[in-house]
């Protein structure tokens, strides 16, 4: 893998790790944004208590939550747990920057490949993943609540060699 270049936080936000106090407005993001396949709000709290393997952050605009991912790295794989940003805040670069912030992670901690699951029926993420060199592996029929199929991407860190 090659160098990549810095990934500063977008312009007047902060990026910190995801605290058990972050939960409760992280969940009411993931409930609006994922009605349909929103985690209960006890999954995020089990996951930040698993330190050993997951990764969580949040990016903040004056104290106020307005996007969030998580990163799992069971070695040799890391996997993108989600990731979400306010609809407010789209389009300021804070997807790219998430995205990267789990890649250099997964990267740091020695995966050779990062995985995640996307929606079939969003081609926003498709494309942000797909300039990140994720490249589409598998579906998973009816994966969904809804009954939407998820692609699985992957994007290879490391390659033997």
């Amino acid at each position: 893998m090659t160098e990549q270049e810095p990934n500063p936080v977008p312009a007047g936000l902060d990026t910190r790790p995801m605290l058990h106090a972050d939960v409760d407005e992280v969940w009411e993001m993931e409930k609006a944004l994922f009605p349909a396949d929103a985690w209960p709000r006890e999954m995020f709290m089990g996951e930040l208590d698993l330190v050993d393997t997951r990764n969580y952050w949040v990016v903040q605009d004056a104290g106020k939550t307005i996007a969030y991912c998580g990163l799992m790295c069971v070695l040799p794989l890391a996997d993108v747990q989600t990731i979400a940003v306010d609809p407010h805040y789209e389009g300021r670069g804070i997807g790219t920057h998430l995205l990267r912030l789990m890649i250099d992670t997964a990267v740091k901690l020695g995966a050779t490949d990062l995985l995640l699951e996307v929606r079939e029926d969003n081609p926003r993420a498709q494309g942000l993943y797909g300039r990140h060199d994720f490249e589409a592996i598998h579906r998973r029929k009816g994966y969904y609540r809804d009954g939407v199929d998820a692609i699985i991407m992957r994007k290879v860190l490391f390659t033997a060699g």
